[in-house]
């Protein structure tokens, strides 16, 4: 039930009967040990280990929220190589000082003009940058890694931007429902829940111990290999032997209707398909000859 649906949640419409399946990029499985094999779920949305900036200040939930993404640094520029400032008087430190607020408060009302609830970059935030979005009511996230924000702007419809001065109205994601940070142990992690249309998911593992979570994941994701496989090409044909005795059947017939040498590799080819219902009638203890005459009477 998880792969099925991580999958078909991630599932993006190509027309003419065609579906792109990413589960590599848009399908992150978080494993947080604890609890019960059963609590594991997929959330309709993103889940990744952060808390926000300043706990005491910053809201930790938000319904609703208007979420901007950024590629880009909310702190003073640092010079590429090494930078010497002449400083000659008192004052002079002052104006720098001044400079460097003066282009942090103008990067801040750059996005609160916009009126989000959620900022987040995958660059440093400075406490200057802190402090504005804070005084403002805005929660903010910093070092975020770049995969978790491509799956956040899927998720929430939001375009990650990489200069403040460029953001327009339609970048701000209004996709999600919630955003909140809970403690799972001794770590915090920020979700991003209950998405309108989302094209991004998280499945959240949990269980006794890190094998067994290994275990789990190593099984999930070859449960969702094969759903992404029917999705893309919904077409299935049955195990067991099943197949192979039916190709088997097929040659031999089709050999009796040739004559001299030119049957004969037909019914090597229908013989060898045999090779793997019998071998799995073996493993089974079963008795091989009667129930392979019983199955080609069957076919």
């Amino acid at each position: 039930d998880l792969a099925i649906d991580a999958t078909t949640t991630v599932g993006v419409d190509l027309g003419q009967g065609l579906r792109e399946v990413d589960i590599k990029k848009y399908i992150k499985v978080e494993k947080v040990p604890g609890g019960q094999l059963e609590d594991s779920r997929v959330l309709k949305g993103v889940m990744f280990n952060k808390d926000v900036v300043a706990p005491g200040k910053m809201r930790r939930k938000i319904v609703n929220p208007r979420i901007i993404l950024l590629d880009s640094p909310l702190e003073y520029k640092k010079g590429e190589n090494q930078t010497n400032a002449e400083l000659v008087k008192e004052e002079d430190w002052e104006v720098l000082l001044k400079m460097e607020e003066e282009y942090i408060e103008n990067l801040c009302m750059q996005i609160l003009k916009f009126k989000p609830d959620l900022v987040i970059t995958e660059k440093g935030l400075s406490d200057l940058a802190c402090h504005y979005l804070s005084k403002a009511g805005v929660s903010a996230i910093r070092r975020l890694r770049k995969t978790d924000n491509n799956r956040i702007a899927k998720a929430c419809g939001a375009v990650i931007v990489n200069r403040p001065d460029e953001l327009q109205e339609s970048d701000v994601g209004t996709g999600a429902g919630l955003f909140e940070v809970k403690k799972i142990g001794d770590e915090f992690f920020a979700f991003i829940v209950d998405c309108k249309d989302p094209k991004a998911c998280t499945v959240l593992l949990r269980g006794a111990s890190k094998d067994l979570l290994n275990e789990v994941e190593r099984n999930l994701q070859d449960a969702m290999s094969v759903a992404r496989n029917i999705i893309k090409n919904p077409k299935l044909v049955p195990g067991g032997g099943a197949t192979e005795l039916t190709v088997s059947a097929t040659l031999k017939q089709k050999s009796s209707s040739i004559e001299g040498i030119e049957k004969w590799p037909y019914e090597a080819a229908a013989i060898a398909f045999e090779a793997i219902p019998r071998t799995l009638a073996q493993n089974c203890g079963i008795n091989v000859i009667r129930t392979m005459t019983a199955l080609q009477g069957k076919v």
